[in-house]
């Protein structure tokens, strides 16, 4: 309700009205309607206050969430490849050391899964290339790394990560279901 309507503006000259009667015809009212009309008055006014304070004052001091962080606006797609390239071409073998397996292996399992986990940008957003959603998953199963760790590493989310582990892992159990034999329970 905007204290400007003029409904309400109306309710209070009404009030307001009320209660220059009951002055008025102070000698013929009692002293009971004289004071309800007052404390309508009074009600009515404090209500619309109240009103116009929650609507207008405390919108101003409202505290801001940022829809993203500052880490993670100044990602791009060039730089999470950039850096991973950097870390891939690596000849100490630091990569095998970042996901536990050779490089053949990962452009192997890339291969595999990547028309399933593959993801389309968008004019709000880039989509986070299959090889940085492989190797968030690999980096999570080799290490046990938080979500929140990986977070800071890779400069996505942990909403984001905790959405991609699941979705990778099944993707990889689904093509890798037939060469991984396992062995039979003993009874």
């Amino acid at each position: 309700m905007n204290l400007y309507e003029p409904s309400t503006r109306r309710q209070v000259v009404q009030s307001m009205l009320v209660l220059v009667r009951c002055n008025t015809y102070a000698r013929r009212m009692d002293i009971e309607t004289v004071a309800a009309a007052a404390i309508n008055l009074f009600c009515t006014y404090k209500y619309y206050l109240s009103v116009y304070r929650n609507r207008v004052i405390k919108k101003k001091w409202r505290r801001r969430r940022w829809w993203m962080l500052t880490i993670h606006r100044n990602r791009t797609k060039n730089s999470m490849e950039n850096q991973f390239a950097e870390l891939y071409a690596e000849p100490s073998g630091e990569f095998n050391n970042f996901v536990r397996m050779s490089s053949s292996d990962f452009e192997y399992l890339l291969q595999k899964i990547s028309p399933t986990i593959a993801k389309k940008d968008t004019d709000w957003r880039d989509a986070i290339p299959v090889k940085v959603r492989l190797a968030v998953t690999l980096r999570y199963l080799a290490t046990g790394d938080s979500y929140r760790s990986l977070h800071y590493l890779f400069k996505i989310s942990s909403q984001v990560i905790s959405i991609i582990v699941p979705e990778v892992c099944l993707a990889l159990n689904n093509v890798l279901k037939d060469l991984v034999k396992l062995m039979p329970h003993l009874h």
